[in-house]
């Protein structure tokens, strides 16, 4: 993996020194993981004292922040289908609110929480079991161990029919949260997507929202869910002609008339509202000259973008792509102001990535409020944390409870598509003629880190490895 940035760039900033903080949903060495309950989404609140997961079984969870930088288990919502993404809204008097997206239909929750606290002795040394699953509603049931260090104690958390029970190593008390949060459906905003929604993104006037295809754009106010108004359709007449797919779509986080959506031909398309109610040719674009010249069968492939994030202070968006992680200056054109290199050694073994279906897979990435440093995952269920200008290698976390242990070998079974889109893969498996020769690859390709989240006021990651959900701070 290698570094590289323009001059321009922000001051070079201290490495962190990241440790393991806490995990929830941890599992045991030969456990198997079902697909429903792979963690898909992950997302702080604004303030941070929330935390949103959802998963391939259409669950949500929502953690709240005890007051010593930990989460513990608040509320489980049931949704039809895999969730995509989750958002938070502005929350309320007494109540939180959280959007959520499956493949065609969006949702507004409103969670109101009345917990009532209550402390009592029970029998520490009763076995505790362990299940793969962080959100189904089997771990809460039979009891889901999930071990964590802090720094000041190793802690356990049982959740038995309604309460969660919280054991700290200390002493011999439980503290039963007895969960009395109910959550209703406030709205349902339906029928507007064709094909399967990758981006939801709530307006800093928190009246808006922005829900995104591979085709089409489309902007909501919140309290209206019969009718959205279509900002940009990218759909052709001829659907062979389509050259690209939209896959993010994110708002300015100060400016409500400002938005970006990035391509599958690796460009980021800046959109300013006040100069067009439509988007499709008034935007500026930012995209890497690099990707211009030679190209390979590969070379569009690669260069989709997956990720797309603004930073706090409005003007950098970081990026993610299957090769690099690149940030971007929103007043610079050119091309990144920084690229970091993540699969660069993987570039001979394409052929194979492909044939495994590896290439399309969707990492996600995520910058801190400084925005001097950022964050991206790997195969291996491998954490990359990076400090602009500070040097190329950056920080290497294995995600894991044990993260001294040795990455598995490479296995031959094939993973789950998640990306590009169907649509743009299949333009690509027209005109494959390519085959895999060799799979002596070091990573685990079935173990990968897509989804995390950095909590927006102090340097604490949220990360999913399968179905666990682990936390590491600096």
């Amino acid at each position: 993996m290698s570094f590289s940035s323009d001059s321009s760039s922000s001051s070079p900033a201290a490495a962190l020194d990241w440790k393991f903080s806490q995990v929830f949903g941890d599992i045991l060495p030969g456990e198997d993981v079902r697909d429903i309950d792979v963690i898909s989404a992950i997302e702080f609140d604004k303030s941070g004292d929330h935390l949103a997961v959802g998963d391939r079984g259409g669950r949500v969870v929502i953690f709240q922040e005890n007051g010593a930088k930990d989460f513990d288990y608040l509320r489980s919502v049931e949704i039809e289908e895999k969730i995509n993404k989750v958002r938070w809204c502005a929350a309320s008097t007494g109540s939180l609110n959280i959007l959520s997206s499956n493949d065609k239909t969006i949702k507004l929750w409103k969670v109101k929480d009345r917990q009532v606290k209550q402390v009592k002795e029970m029998e520490t040394s009763q076995p505790i079991s362990s299940e793969n699953s962080l959100l189904g509603e089997k771990s809460f049931i039979n009891g889901q161990k999930s071990s964590f260090v802090n720094g000041h104690s190793l802690e356990w958390k049982e959740n038995i029919g309604n309460g969660v029970s919280s054991y700290n190593g200390t002493n011999d008390k439980i503290a039963c949260l007895e969960d009395d949060s109910v959550s209703r459906t406030r709205k349902v905003y339906a029928h507007a997507h064709d094909f399967s929604i990758n981006s939801i993104s709530v307006n800093s006037d928190w009246e808006t929202f922005l829900s995104g295809d591979d085709l089409r754009i489309n902007l909501w106010n919140l309290e209206v869910s019969n009718q959205c108004f279509n900002i940009l359709d990218m759909k052709p007449v001829n659907m062979e002609d389509l050259i690209e797919v939209i896959t993010a779509v994110e708002f300015h986080p100060s400016h409500c008339n400002l938005l970006a959506y990035s391509s599958s031909r690796g460009f980021i398309r800046l959109v300013d509202m006040r100069k067009s109610a439509l988007c499709d040719h008034s935007a500026t674009i930012l995209k890497d000259e690099e990707f211009h010249g030679q190209k390979s069968f590969f070379t569009e492939i690669i260069a989709s973008i997956t990720d797309m994030k603004f930073a706090n202070d409005g003007r950098h968006i970081l990026s993610r792509d299957f090769m690099n992680l690149k940030l971007w200056d929103m007043h610079m054109d050119s091309g990144p102001v920084a690229t970091i290199r993540i699969h660069e050694n993987l570039r001979p073994k394409l052929a194979d990535l492909y044939n495994n279906d590896a290439i399309f897979d969707k990492f996600e990435c995520c910058v801190s409020k400084d925005h001097l440093n950022f964050a991206t995952g790997s195969y291996s269920n491998i954490l990359r944390v990076f400090s602009n200008g500070s040097g190329a290698e950056g920080v290497t976390i294995e995600a894991s409870r044990n993260p001294t242990r040795k990455p598995h070998g490479q296995t031959t079974s094939r993973p789950r598509r998640s990306s590009l889109s169907n649509i743009a893969r299949g333009f690509y498996r027209q005109v494959d003629g390519r085959g895999a020769e060799s799979n002596d690859f070091s990573y685990d390709f079935n173990s990968k880190l897509l989804h995390m989240a950095w909590h927006p006021s102090t340097n604490l990651i949220a990360c999913a490895a399968g179905s666990s959900l682990l936390m590491y701070h600096a």
